[in-house]
């Protein structure tokens, strides 16, 4: 089963998440940030972000699929993609997503971002955060949270509109 989430505003989420990753950027005294898009949701968000944040320089997309710890599981994606990313060291990391879920995700991204070199703090920004955490992964920032029952998924589609659906699966 699958149907549209109306009631959330995916342009209205990714305000929110700019209002708190803006904040964030001030406190945190992030310079000359790169900001990251996990491959694909991510980097949609991403570049969504960008302008909204004012940050210069290319957006980094990362393709996190060989670094999965469900990799042998899944099996190889016919749409694996190299990362684009410049060095990462001792750069301040804005690293965005679009669900944050188990956190495997977000720990396999971390992993690739080390592969570019060590940053000097890397910042998590996510357009949903869920739960069902299996890893002791945080967002620094959010554009909603929500609560989902066993066996219901949220997937943002895209690019363009970007949407969020419910997928319902046999658990």
């Amino acid at each position: 089963m699958k149907s549209t989430i109306a009631e959330l505003d995916v342009e209205a989420l990714i305000a929110s998440l700019g209002e708190c990753l803006s904040k964030q950027m001030d406190e945190r005294g992030l310079r000359d940030p790169l900001l990251v898009g996990i491959h694909t949701g991510g980097v949609w968000v991403a570049e969504r972000l960008k302008q909204r944040l004012a940050i210069s320089g290319a957006l980094g997309q990362l393709n996190i699929s060989f670094y999965r710890d469900d990799f042998s599981r899944l099996g190889m994606h016919p749409e694996v993609r190299p990362s684009q990313l410049p060095s990462t060291e001792d750069r301040d990391v804005i690293l965005i997503d679009d669900v944050l879920y188990s956190g495997r995700t977000v720990r396999a991204a971390l992993n690739e971002l080390f592969d570019y070199g060590r940053p000097r703090q890397v910042l998590l920004g996510v357009l949903i955060e869920r739960n069902g955490r299996e890893l002791p992964i945080q967002a620094d920032c959010r554009g909603a949270r929500i609560e989902l029952a066993p066996g219901q998924r949220i997937k943002l589609t895209g690019p363009s509109p970007l949407r969020l659906e419910l997928h319902t699966v046999d658990v």
